[in-house]
């Protein structure tokens, strides 16, 4: 491969006009000069410079290879600054993924926000609930939900916010079944759950650290919230749920929340990076953003800060 370095002393030897010039402006000896050049013309098998005891000039070849490298350093410096902006100031293009609850109801405030900040930032958001490979395809943040710890790997964990879940259910349903007044008032409501492996069932956590187990039999199971939250506001039974997701149907009486003492989920949201160093400043800043706002956003007992 071309050696950048030899290009740049090529055309300080001919913008200098000759080896003495050129090493006294670079304070290398002209013989360091002369051997580079010489490496450089046996690489592309070619002679770039006349060069005697009387004169010094440029071949036809080393003519038009000149206008050509004279143009390369140009490219290299201008790619160098771009690339040392972006690691000083929050620039360029961040790949996010993250799970399609977070991007509808918690990200889809928040990222407007974030852009207007730092006009020189683009974002694209892959909202999907399959697993994804970060590393692989290309992402430089993703945020993930969870109840357990996520598995040690190579990738950089970073706690954003609590989601706690609890348990919601329709004024309509209530005023036909009753209100449960404790967990094991659950036993005799329907229930609507995600879809999981093993046994489904509720583990409950009370006011003072007490907890409860609950077998339900869920009469509509799903892998997506919306659906859940759906069934639940058309009277099908009681949904464990984020309660931050469920905050405008409470306000417009289409939901109403039971138990309030007690959780249905110990939920988190966290964010994976892909490397501890060289994180580009707009990955850092949007994380920074984010471990700020979406504790706000999540929040069940407080409003919107952006409503």
């Amino acid at each position: 491969m071309l050696d950048l370095k030899d290009v740049f002393y090529f055309v300080q030897v001919v913008d200098r006009g000759g080896f003495t010039a050129a090493g006294g402006a670079l304070r290398l000896p002209k013989s360091t000069l002369s051997h580079r050049v010489q490496e450089l013309e046996s690489y592309l098998g070619v002679r770039l410079l006349n060069r005697t005891s009387r004169q010094f000039g440029m071949t036809d070849v080393g003519k038009e290879f000149y206008e050509y490298a004279v143009a390369m350093l140009h490219s290299s410096t201008v790619a160098e600054e771009a690339v040392r902006q972006r690691a000083t100031e929050p620039s360029g293009v961040i790949r996010l993924t993250t799970a399609v609850e977070i991007a509808q109801f918690a990200l889809r405030e928040l990222l407007p926000v974030f852009l207007n900040q730092h006009p020189k930032v683009r974002v694209i958001e892959i909202a999907t609930d399959r697993y994804v490979d970060i590393v692989g395809e290309g992402f430089d943040l993703a945020l993930r939900g969870h109840t357990a710890e996520l598995q040690s790997s190579s990738l950089v964990q970073r706690a954003i916010a609590n989601v706690p879940w609890y348990l919601f259910a329709s004024p309509s349903y209530l005023k036909q079944r009753g209100m449960p007044e404790s967990p094991a008032d659950l036993a005799r409501h329907e229930s609507i759950a995600m879809v999981r492996n093993g046994p489904q069932q509720w583990q409950l956590r009370g006011p003072h650290g007490q907890e409860v187990v609950v077998p339900i039999d869920p009469r509509f199971q799903s892998n997506n919230m919306v659906a859940l939250k759906e069934a639940a506001c058309s009277n099908l039974g009681i949904a464990a749920l984020p309660g931050y997701i469920c905050r405008t149907e409470l306000r417009a009486g289409s939901l109403q929340q039971l138990l309030p003492d007690w959780s249905a989920a110990d939920a988190r949201i966290s964010a994976l990076i892909p490397f501890r160093t060289g994180l580009l400043p707009a990955v850092r800043a949007l994380v920074d953003f984010l471990a700020v706002e979406i504790p706000v956003i999540t929040a069940f007992d407080h409003p919107r800060r952006f409503d």
